[in-house]
């Protein structure tokens, strides 16, 4: 083989004319390989097809049988081949028959040739096919000849993704860019959309893939580095951005990959490939996509997402920025596809003709989980890819109840998750009939049926479920989509806003609940070991007053006239509580000695979350007039497991005795001391979930909106008395059960509760 880099120059134009001329789509594979093969000295060059069965079919060779065309396949990982598409990396052999991979298929008489080398035919990451080339002398391939054959590998991808090989395809062996994909990712708002993908930062056309002038080409990708490092540099000494801090140092590091000599060697050695400089930087950063989606290190991972995000901004600057989507144009029955995307992002896009989000990124506790599940939009976040898999307008299937997105799929599949929306939206149907009907037990107890909220667009849930009040209004949302902090005017303004709409209907206020997992980007963020368990809610409300006060002055202001009802977050001692008390109490005295105007009436609870406070409860019971139960971190605290860890998240149920009896414990005491009590957690709006805490003596409960129709189905049906008798019982026994939910749930079938 020549192999030197300027001979790529030659290869790649021959191919030009080669793709340019008027000949059909297999007498243009079949001269391509003749190129490449006389090109790089090889005896053989084949070129590889992944399909829609996840098999690799021989669709051209030069060297080999030429009979084996289109019938010759492969699984992927099954020889040299289908290793090469598993692991998306070259392989380069001087003697492929001793390789343990090598499986031999005597149609294709390669038998005669040793040496091997291999690269797959990537695009955004996804391998697309494989490229090969052999001789039959023994030889070692230098690196030079693998990069000239990944170059052309490109170029190959670029012809597929075209589908100018659709037409070679046989019935039922599809080529696999259009192949149906399941991916199975993480639940992150309930609901099943159909539509068609619109992405949310679509991908740089790149029109232009071979350069008349590497020369130029380097020089272009010189001053778009350069353009670029200085944009970064200007990002971080804005004003705007803390000169400490955790998100300062992300940025920093963002940096530092900018100026990365290995990682913008590797673009200006394609460029003298004879690629293009935007051809250049999608090359090396397919390259990184696949090593990514190959990678379980997070950390390995969260650089090279780093990388990926550079070339994205290099691409920009070569090509120009291409612009999303707008909430003008959006098309109807769209389903968002984004790496990640911020909540203030998703609120810019039209509700109305929304039908699902996609995420590469993103869990169920996520900003942008909480929005998507506010509006009622299905999501799933954990999709590996998502935006190299799925092209713009490709048919996309968002299952948020199981976690599974269907691409591109079979039409049998998708008339199955028709049907499935139908189903579900008759079940949606009969539980606005329930809008009207009381919110009883079979046994006549009443229960409260309250929804969670915590922007304005979500008050519209009041009417459509009929709803009794906001158990649980998260201040912190406005927070987390704002540029920056909110002053109290503004908190004032969104809190009347709210009131008004609610027009008299108990409102349930949380303070900032803000650290942890819910990082608001204009405020300085300690690197924490353990962020679930150190600095967040109301510890940073009593750490830093000036912020708890200007809340709670904007929410007596909103509530001048009105009943208000204001929670604190996180209290894990009766202390906090009586400090936080304090503060509040301060402010209504500077309201009054102003000669403001306050709420008609003001009580203070606590949402009881850690445990420690379950040794203190006849106190706090006695202090606060109400507690609203946070199930989510109270379960993930009680058991010592966190809930986005998926090896530990699952091990422990909360409807096992040690949960149950833990909740018992606080609608007793709260009883004992008369203060209203409140579930405002995940349980309390699952049908299974809320029967036993029913059972258990909760009367009321705050949920999604969503959850509302199927809980009140579930207790019209429900006889709390029977049910209350059974679980004591149970929690009476000591059989070592795991978990009742078995028995809760066979309590359920045998008195009709749909669950």
């Amino acid at each position: 083989m020549r192999g030197a880099l300027g001979g790529s120059g030659v290869l790649l134009r021959r191919l030009r004319e080669v793709m340019a001329a008027p000949v059909s789509p297999q007498e243009r594979l079949d001269r391509l390989v003749v190129v490449i093969a006389g090109n790089l000295v090889a005896e053989v060059c084949s070129v590889y097809v992944l399909r829609e069965d996840s098999s690799l079919e021989l669709y051209a060779t030069e060297g080999l049988n030429r009979e084996a065309v289109h019938l010759t396949t492969m699984r992927a990982g099954e020889g040299l081949v289908g290793l090469i598409a598993s692991d998306a990396e070259p392989l380069a052999l001087s003697d492929a028959q001793a390789h343990p991979a090598f499986s031999y298929r005597p149609e294709t008489g390669e038998e005669i040739y040793r040496s091997f080398l291999g690269v797959p035919i990537l695009r955004g990451g996804a391998v697309m096919g494989v490229l090969v080339v052999q001789n039959r002398a023994s030889r070692l391939y230098s690196e030079d000849e693998v990069e000239s054959l990944q170059t052309t590998a490109m170029i190959m991808a670029e012809m597929i993704a075209a589908g100018g090989l659709k037409a070679l395809s046989k019935p039922g062996a599809t080529i696999g860019l259009d192949r149906p994909i399941h991916s199975i990712g993480t639940t992150l708002a309930d609901g099943v959309g159909l539509g068609h993908a619109v992405l949310h930062e679509p991908r740089v056309a790149i029109t232009n893939l071979i350069a008349e002038d590497p020369g130029r080409e380097v020089q272009r990708l010189e001053a778009a580095i350069a353009t670029m490092r200085l944009a970064i540099d200007e990002l971080i000494e804005r004003g705007d951005v803390a000169h400490t801090g955790e998100h300062r140092d992300v940025l920093e590091t963002f940096r530092m990959f900018a100026h990365d000599q290995g990682w913008l060697r590797r673009m200006r050695e394609v460029v003298m490939t004879g690629l293009t400089a935007e051809a250049a930087v999608e090359r090396v950063q397919s390259d990184t996509r696949a090593k990514m989606l190959r990678q379980t290190d997070p950390y390995l991972r969260e650089r090279l997402h780093d990388l990926d995000d550079l070339a994205n901004r290099l691409l920009r600057t070569l090509v120009g920025k291409s612009n999303g989507v707008t909430r003008e144009d959006l098309p109807e029955n769209a389903i968002l596809i984004a790496r990640s995307m911020g909540p203030a992002a998703l609120l810019d896009y039209d509700r109305r003709h929304l039908r699902g989000v996609v995420l590469e990124e993103g869990g169920p506790t996520s900003h942008i989980a909480i929005v998507a599940r506010a509006l009622g939009i299905p999501a799933v976040g954990e999709i590996a890819n998502a935006t190299a898999l799925i092209q713009a307008g490709d048919a996309v299937i968002v299952d948020g109840q199981a976690g599974e997105v269907q691409i591109r799929p079979q039409p049998d599949v998708e008339n199955a998750y028709k049907d499935k929306a139908r189903l579900r939206a008759r079940k949606q149907e009969q539980y606005r009939k329930l809008k009207t009907q009381a919110a009883v037990t079979k046994d006549g107890v009443e229960i409260q049926l309250q929804i969670n909220a915590g922007l304005l667009v979500d008050m519209a849930n009041l009417d459509e479920t009929n709803a009794s009040g906001v158990g649980l209004f998260r201040t912190e949302l406005q927070f987390m989509v704002a540029q920056h902090m909110p002053t109290t005017a503004e908190q004032q303004a969104l809190y009347g806003a709210v009131l008004k709409v609610a027009n008299g209907r108990p409102i349930t206020f949380r303070t900032l609940d803000i650290g942890g997992d819910k990082v608001l980007p204009y405020m300085e963020r300690l690197e924490e070991e353990n962020p679930a368990l150190g600095w967040r809610a109301i510890r940073i409300g009593l750490d830093r007053p000036r912020l708890l006060r200007g809340q709670v002055r904007a929410l007596l202001r909103a509530g001048a006239g009105c009943d208000m009802k204001i929670m604190l977050p996180m209290i894990a001692t009766v202390n906090e509580f009586l400090r936080a008390r304090l503060l509040v109490r301060r402010e209504v005295a500077m309201l009054e000695r102003d000669g403001r105007h306050g709420p008609t009436s003001l009580k203070l609870g606590v949402m009881v979350e850690v445990p420690s406070l379950l040794f203190e409860l006849p106190e706090i019971a006695r202090e606060a007039d109400f507690l609203s139960i946070g199930t989510n971190d109270l379960m993930q605290f009680l058991f010592a497991a966190d809930r986005e860890n998926k090896r530990v998240s699952e091990r422990f149920d909360p409807l096992s005795a040690a949960g149950l009896r833990a909740l018992r414990s606080i609608v007793d005491e709260a009883g004992k001391a008369d203060c209203p009590v409140t579930v405002c957690g995940e349980m309390g709006g699952k049908p299974i979930e809320t029967l036993a805490l029913i059972a258990l003596g909760y009367r009321s409960f705050s949920m999604s909106a969503a959850s509302v129709g199927p809980v009140k189905a579930m207790l019209r049906a429900l006889d709390a008395g029977k049910a209350r008798q059974r679980l004591d019982a149970w929690l009476g026994s000591s059989d070592g059960a795991a978990s009742l939910r078995p028995l809760l749930s066979a309590l359920a079938t045998e008195m009709k509760v749909p669950v």
